[in-house]
């Protein structure tokens, strides 16, 4: 039975057993105490125990009501909490949402120690909000780029470095952006736009931002492939030169990198690109030798090794001797090593 109808029940009662009380005609009762006296109807003497039962009772009732409003607004509180607390972890931020109940915060700490994610399949719920966010994460897994402004990610995050890497795998415009400010971006951002750059733009472009990044041999050789490609406006032997010293060639780097060019430049090109590599670094002279022996350019090839001790170069050695027995050999079959 709810308050109201008690009240009005509990009325309905009191009068009845008051009129009823009064219907008996029992005259008057006088009550003295403490010097006092009081003289009332029997009816309302009888009525009045009922009267002072029924107003504490409703006391009690209003008094256990409020405690459980406030209960349940704590609960309220603290789920609408909690709904912040997953869109917190769904975000990766690191916001502290405090909870009024301890069942809350014990759930809380609970869920504070694993990682919130959302599942392959559409997710719903009641709350329009957090519909919003998971969608927009389900879609940054799915390899789409969520510009939504009011979608707000923890910056550092391995969700916001996903949707960077979207975003420079969908705008080819933007990866060029980051190479030229690239101390801005994490270096997997970086490499992605690099590799997007050298697939997607000219070497023009390319030429313009690749300084700004630091190249390994893979990337290196990407870099090298495109390059040759595009010989026409292509790398300086300086330039060539400039990149592989930072990276620390080895020698069969160094016969990799003449195989890449020597397809394409011209004779006189590559060989002077392997000529200035092999003046500044030692590694390189294998494959300079390689150049020279692929042109025919034997006494050259000759005049290198013949100033060199009898244990280097002597692949190279026993070919010049074979040729001079009048036997030929294919180059790739003749070890470097």
């Amino acid at each position: 039975m709810g308050l109201k109808k008690y009240i009005i029940s509990s009325i309905i009662f009191i009068i009845a057993v008051f009129g009823y009380a009064y219907s008996l005609e029992l005259g008057e009762y006088e009550i003295s105490l403490l010097g006092y006296s009081l003289n009332l109807p029997v009816s309302v003497w009888i009525i009045f125990p009922v009267v002072v039962l029924t107003l504490v009772t409703y006391l009690h009732i209003i008094f256990y009501g409020l405690i459980n409003y406030f209960k349940q607004r704590a609960v309220n509180k603290d789920h609408e909490a909690m709904i912040e607390f997953v869109k917190s972890q769904l975000l990766e931020k690191t916001n502290v949402v405090k909870f009024r109940t301890k069942d809350f915060r014990n759930l809380s700490s609970i869920l504070s120690q694993f990682k919130i994610t959302p599942k392959d399949e559409r997710f719903t719920s009641s709350n329009e909000e957090l519909n919003k966010i998971v969608g927009n994460i389900q879609d940054i897994n799915d390899g789409k780029y969520v510009s939504d402004k009011s979608f707000k990610i923890n910056e550092t995050s391995k969700l916001a470095n996903l949707n960077l890497l979207n975003k420079v795998n969908e705008q080819i415009d933007f990866a060029v952006d980051v190479l030229k400010k690239s101390e801005n971006y994490s270096s997997n951002v970086v490499r992605q736009s690099f590799e997007n750059v050298l697939a997607e733009k000219t070497m023009t472009t390319v030429k313009k931002v690749y300084k700004n990044i630091k190249l390994d041999k893979e990337l290196a050789f990407k870099l090298f492939e495109k390059d040759a490609a595009n010989n026409e406006f292509g790398f300086t032997a300086e330039e060539i030169l400039a990149i592989v010293k930072d990276i620390d060639f080895t020698k069969d780097d160094y016969l990799a990198l003449a195989k890449n060019y020597e397809k394409i430049l011209k004779p006189d090109q590559i060989i002077a690109i392997f000529e200035k590599l092999s003046n500044e670094v030692e590694e390189a002279t294998t494959a300079y030798l390689h150049v020279l022996c692929e042109y025919e350019m034997i006494d050259k090839v000759k005049e290198i090794v013949s100033l060199t001790p009898d244990n280097k170069f002597t692949a190279f050695k026993a070919l010049l001797d074979l040729k001079e027995s009048g036997k030929h050999y294919n180059l790739e079959t003749i070890s470097y090593k």
